[in-house]
């Protein structure tokens, strides 16, 4: 397997793959903007799935992105055939596969035999058709971390320490009209992130322990709390502003696009959520953020940033059980308000009189 220095390459234009679940792409946007600094003059292309196409939609870092849905069962082998078309077309000199799945290394592979593929395969694997790829790691690692373990093997600089997205200017404006109706001004708000896809609802810590802590940051002297998600939070978050019942409490969830939660969530005081694709949007921010970790591991879906902490309980055989199922929740039970304001970073909110 091949250690090469690519930045010492003649590199014109490069490819890269992600398309997993919202939150891993999110994360690897931190990893483009590495490619990007690295290979300042090359042109820059990306492959993601239809449903996250939009988070790159003014995104300066690339000249075209590519959504056609190679997932199994979506287009079958027409949207191969496309997809094929499509990186023979544009002379790629590098492929960066931060996928490296299964499905992708099939469609790299059908390109190597076909050959159709750049010179320069990087994956995270060490495994045909790539020819770079990091040495192979054991136990938990976060996607970040093998991610950039795969730049670094291409002799890329991983210098980005979060996930970096470019809001377009009606974001910008949805998010200021926002603030302006709901009298939220810079650093006088948190925002709360209470929900998770309506599948996932065990990584949830529950609308009452929320509702708690927005009281508790209320009576430590924030002047607002903002709740916000999407579609599958709504129950969610009416629960908690019913529960609280003021106009301290601003429920914006549901009215937001997913791209204007980073000027939103960028002039909070500070951000509190579950294990969520929305916190890892948030996390572009550098706004201080505790993330409620349950049945899932934070040393592996935890958002990335030195700001970002994750709480989770201890003592429990079955914590990191990712189940779908449970009748007793005691990994979210045994997490309280108190817990998570302690892992706030001292002088973000004041102390209890």
């Amino acid at each position: 397997m091949d250690q090469i220095d690519l930045t010492k390459q003649p590199i014109r234009r490069i490819l890269v793959m992600k398309w997993s679940a919202m939150g891993d792409v999110v994360i690897s946007s931190a990893l483009v903007e590495d490619i990007r600094n690295a290979f300042p003059e090359a042109t820059l292309d990306l492959h993601t799935m239809p449903p996250w196409a939009p988070l790159f939609a003014h995104d300066p870092r690339f000249a075209e992105v590519c959504s056609i849905d190679v997932r199994r069962g979506r287009g079958g082998w027409r949207s191969v055939r496309q997809w094929l078309g499509f990186v023979r077309n544009r002379r790629y000199d590098l492929i960066v596969d931060l996928q490296s799945n299964d499905r992708s290394r099939g469609l790299l592979t059908l390109l190597k035999l076909t050959g159709a593929a750049p010179r320069h395969l990087v994956g995270n694997h060490r495994r045909f058709p790539y020819t770079i790829a990091p040495s192979p790691v054991t136990g938990p690692v976060h996607a970040f971390d093998l991610q950039q373990a795969t730049l670094r093997a291409a002799g890329i600089p991983t210098l980005t320490p979060r996930p970096v997205l470019h809001p377009g200017p009606e974001n910008r404006r949805h998010a200021a009209s926002l603030m302006a109706e709901n009298g939220l001004q810079e650093r006088n708000y948190a925002v709360l992130l209470p929900g998770s896809q309506a599948a996932g609802w065990l990584k949830r810590w529950g609308a009452s322990r929320y509702a708690a802590l927005a009281r508790e940051l209320k009576e430590r002297g924030l002047e607002k709390i903002v709740l916000l998600g999407g579609p599958d939070e709504l129950e969610e978050c009416t629960r908690i502003a019913e529960t609280c019942a003021g106009d301290w409490l601003v429920n914006l969830c549901g009215r937001t696009a997913i791209l204007d939660l980073v000027p939103l969530c960028g002039a909070a005081r500070l951000i509190v959520g579950n294990d969520t694709g929305t916190a890892h949007v948030a996390s572009c921010t550098d706004r201080p953020m505790v993330i409620v970790c349950g049945p899932t591991d934070p040393r592996r879906v935890k958002p990335v940033g030195d700001n970002v902490v994750a709480v989770q309980a201890e003592g429990l055989d079955c914590i990191n059980c990712y189940g779908k199922t449970c009748d007793h929740h005691s990994c979210m039970a045994r997490i309280t308000p108190e817990t998570v304001l302690a892992a706030l970073p001292p002088g973000v909110i004041p102390e209890p009189n």
